[in-house]
């Protein structure tokens, strides 16, 4: 006979599991940017040809994402985790053997589905594994020290194993950890059977969802090459909406629809996706154009803005696994995400003041600090608040909702974020200004752009969202 004890063991060891899983795949998101330089001179790329070894991830990544949380739901999250972890680990293999351009783009394409499919529905296993309340919530505090930490670790990473190896074991790296994770999970992870194709087989609403992410996504890291106002941009960006709104239409008529608008009624699901966009928007293009202030202006190494940003992930750990639990419990969901907002937008603001002759201890890390510490509490809050509205048959769609909302928001914050600051750079140099007051000018707007997105996320959590109240033997509720 199992003990209660070994249960709960058990559950967390499976969650380890799935956080291995995760971690593997949210680092490649970033571990791959600071070996650019390296890929480009072994494969021989032409400059617009090697953002494409980022951006064919993010397309197929960010497209995939809430069809894969729906099929979770339909056919089983853990096989859906399973096929993903298998994909992915392929492709990295694939990845690290690429001998030329095209191969690495395409190999780099069937890596960004593969972990579409395994995160996809990775929050949503774990809200169903930890349905109690204060389990739920340190459960979601390691997934979200994952998540968002997952960034910082693999700038750093991607640091030492390009100038200790070569840029082929950034890839050849998940191997082990993807063979190793999906034995785990066979054994460790429990299996759920799903509702069956029947209950959701809309081929039509799935060609439609995935074609308008996938070509919104592609317009969004375009149209810094082509320019936001430019007839590429908005005449894709006007298809993109156009394919939006008839998957909509769609759900709205079809019998078995793929993606129940029903979810959207509930004002936390709808309200915390918004707050996500405009958060990880302003996040992300903070955290791509820090790095590019401390390579350009600073000088910096990979290692050394790998290290730079290590305040933030252990920020991260120390609030969102050891602390947030209790502080969620105690203060209210909402009331810390407003305060991690907060402590958030202190930093951005901090970070807009950074000179051309900056030092880490007085510039740098003032600003990540509370950066991090925002971070760790904002994040498992924001997750909590997301799927507190979802059914129990519906947790992996929320759980790709969530996912894709943040791969939309980072996508189109950076694509605003460079082109606005490489924009404002061309012209100071254009006037006679100097390189480097030039290049942190162009920063100092960007750092203010992402300072406004975050006070955008802060606001729609202070009048939008609504505080979760829970009791030990209720599931979450909403308070009206």
């Amino acid at each position: 006979m199992t003990t209660g004890g070994s249960k709960t063991d058990a559950r967390w060891l499976a969650l380890v599991v799935l956080c291995a899983g995760m971690l593997m795949i949210v680092l490649d998101q970033t571990i791959v940017n600071v070996a650019l330089p390296a890929i480009e001179e072994d494969l021989r790329f032409g400059q617009a040809g090697l953002a494409w070894v980022v951006n064919a991830y993010l397309i197929a990544y960010g497209g995939l994402l809430l069809l894969a949380g729906r099929l979770g739901d339909l056919i089983g999250h853990k096989k859906v985790f399973l096929i993903g972890l298998g994909v992915f680990t392929l492709a990295s293999l694939l990845c690290g053997l690429a001998v030329s351009s095209e191969m690495l783009i395409v190999s780099r394409f069937v890596q960004g589905a593969g972990g579409a499919l395994a995160t996809s529905v990775t929050l949503g296993m774990v809200v169903t594994m930890f349905p109690e309340p204060d389990e739920q919530r340190r459960a979601i505090g390691v997934f979200s020290f994952v998540a968002a930490a997952g960034a910082s670790i693999g700038l750093l990473l991607g640091g030492v194993l390009t100038d200790a190896m070569s840029w082929h074991w950034i890839f050849f790296v998940n191997i082990p950890i993807g063979i190793v994770a999906a034995v785990a999970a066979v054994r460790l992870v429990p299996d759920s059977a799903g509702l069956g194709l029947r209950e959701g087989a809309d081929v039509l609403g799935a060609l439609l969802i995935v074609a308008a992410v996938m070509l919104g996504v592609y317009t969004i890291v375009k149209a810094e090459h082509y320019g936001f106002g430019s007839a590429h941009t908005l005449g894709l960006g006007a298809v993109a909406l156009a394919l939006l709104a008839g998957f909509v239409l769609r759900q709205r008529t079809a019998r078995k629809p793929l993606l129940p608008l029903r979810v959207f009624r509930s004002r936390n699901v709808s309200g915390a996706n918004l707050v996500q966009i405009s958060m990880v928007a302003g996040m992300f293009g903070l955290f791509f154009l820090g790095t590019l202030y401390m390579q350009l202006v600073l000088q910096y190494t990979p290692l050394q803005i790998g290290l730079a940003f290590m305040p933030v992930a252990v920020a991260i750990a120390v609030f969102s696994v050891s602390l947030s639990a209790r502080l969620n419990a105690r203060f209210g969901e909402r009331n810390m995400l407003i305060l991690g907002l907060s402590l958030m937008l202190v930093g951005m603001l901090v970070f807009t003041q950074v000179p051309v002759d900056g030092s880490y201890v007085a510039h740098i890390l003032p600003a990540v600090a509370p950066i991090g510490i925002g971070m760790g509490l904002s994040f498992p809050a924001l997750m909590t608040l997301a799927m507190s509205g979802a059914a129990h048959d519906e947790a992996g769609l929320a759980s790709g909702l969530v996912n894709t909302t943040a791969q939309v928001g980072g996508a189109l914050g950076l694509a605003v974020l460079a082109t606005t600051s490489t924009t404002y750079t061309s012209s100071l140099l254009a006037s006679g200004v100097g390189r480097l007051e030039a290049l942190t000018s162009g920063f100092h707007l960007a750092f203010w752009i992402s300072a406004v997105l975050v006070a955008v996320a802060l606001v729609l959590a202070v009048f939008v969202l609504r505080q979760v109240a829970v009791s030990r033997d209720a599931k979450p509720v909403l308070v009206h």
